[in-house]
């Protein structure tokens, strides 16, 4: 049977898969496994701008009450924003409702420990356990039933946070910021501003049904030319709930989260502050990092692909930095997750301290062409493991040989197959993608 939790919490399509009944289920046994023997137990709770994020609060709200502990709400808040407040406020848990880059009509449910690290999967297979019914929970009356407070200033609080992570003036600096209509819409425009930059806001206007549509970091071609149409310095655009950026030089050109690292790990490592020299990426990381980072004695660690298993490895290793192409990265120096105003925030106070423009820090990583096909299928997992499907990757990879290499994996988060191919000729990147992919949708 598949896991309820995906690699990013539960997942699914609002009031259909995502129901207010299955959000009661999991804030009840949430609230009992995250709480138990814990005085005053607490859970904060953030969301991002989607319409049924009210839904979704108010169910789960309902359900943690009923376990007896109580709900701190925060309003709309970007997911690092809660890894933050969990700790600050040194709560029994946090959660985060959002569907991150997802369209509106999906929602996600997300929980985080008291130390604002993502839960194990032992703790999630738990909560699970016991939202199927495995399990008979107390029901507490009279003074022992939960009750809810709203934080006041919760932005202020993590804008506050974020901006205490550099020291820099960006006064001269003009940005221009694409908040995707989502959680980022208040934070990450008034903490630039704050630290002196003049910022051009753009999709920061959100009105429950316009999150990720046609922008921010998954569409950032409306960034671009933004950044060229006012003469930025750089562009900044975030996902739905924020924990990523993607970033635009001052031609308009795309610093993905490979560059960006690139970027914030020679800094530190100049500043001897890159713990072990060392680097944590997903194997969808461009070989041109690898290429960049290795006669810089920097040493480069790969995973799956999912912040989770970036985490775990920069845990497990005591790296410091590490993330993904998508622009998921981890400073964990300053927060527990992906955090996308802190990714913005540290590379700006690389570009002002090294005097370079977001282009010559781009500059400093060459990627290698890199195609992706995205495959819708009924069952991933089924079509991962087709023979057929399976002859044609090795076939491919024959052709290509060690000029390049080809990647198939399932989503973490939607049905879908991703199909990416690396090398040194696009064009026959393409060929070979595409021919991968009618094989795959010919199943």
């Amino acid at each position: 049977m598949t896991r309820m939790f995906g690699t990013d919490g539960v997942r699914g399509v609002a009031n259909k898969d995502l129901t207010p009944e299955l959000a009661f289920k999991l804030g009840r046994a949430g609230a009992y496994i995250l709480s138990h023997n814990k005085s005053k137990p607490q859970i904060v709770i953030g969301k991002d701008t989607r319409i049924s994020g009210d839904m979704l609060e108010n169910a789960l709200t309902a359900g943690i009450c009923s376990a007896g502990v109580d709900v701190v709400k925060v309003g709309v808040m970007p997911t690092p924003g809660i890894a933050f407040l969990t700790r600050d406020l040194g709560a029994t848990a946090g959660i985060v409702i959002s569907a991150s880059h997802n369209p509106v009509e999906d929602n996600g449910i997300k929980f985080f420990g008291p130390d604002g690290f993502k839960l194990k999967d032992e703790e999630e297979d738990e909560i699970e356990r016991l939202v199927l019914g495995h399990e008979s929970l107390p029901y507490p009356t009279g003074v022992n039933v939960g009750k809810v407070h709203v934080l006041e200033g919760a932005v202020r609080r993590y804008v506050e946070f974020a901006k205490n992570t550099v020291d820099i003036n960006l006064k001269g600096v003009k940005v221009v910021v694409d908040c995707a209509n989502g959680a980022s819409f208040q934070a990450t425009p008034r903490a630039l501003e704050e630290l002196g930059a003049e910022v051009i806001k753009i999709n920061c206007e959100p009105d429950g049904t316009n999150i990720n549509k046609d922008c921010g970091s998954t569409h950032p071609q409306v960034l671009q030319e933004a950044v060229k149409k006012h003469g930025a310095n750089v562009g900044i655009a975030h996902d739905g709930d924020a924990d990523r950026v993607i970033m635009v030089d001052e031609n308009g050109e795309i610093i993905d989260g490979d560059k960006i690292m690139v970027a914030c790990a020679l800094n530190l490592k100049n500043e001897g502050r890159l713990q072990n020299n060392t680097l944590v990426v997903t194997v969808m990381s461009n070989m041109g990092l690898h290429i960049a980072l290795k006669d810089e004695g920097i040493d480069i660690l790969r995973t799956k692909v999912g912040d989770r298993y970036v985490l775990e490895k920069m845990r497990e290793t005591g790296a410091v930095l590490g993330g993904e192409q998508s622009g998921h990265i981890i400073f964990l120096e300053h927060n527990t997750t992906g955090d996308g105003l802190i990714t913005a925030l540290q590379t700006l106070q690389v570009m002002k301290k090294s005097g370079e423009s977001m282009s010559q820090l781009s500059s400093l990583m060459q990627k290698l062409p890199q195609v992706l096909e995205n495959v819708k299928v009924e069952n991933k997992y089924t079509a991962m493991e087709n023979p057929n499907f399976k002859k044609a990757i090795a076939e491919a990879e024959k052709e290509l040989g060690e000029r390049g290499r080809i990647l198939v994996r399932p989503s973490g988060t939607e049905p879908l197959v991703r199909i990416m191919v690396e090398g040194p000729d696009e064009e026959e990147l393409n060929s070979i993608a595409k021919r991968l992919a009618e094989k795959l949708k010919a199943l």
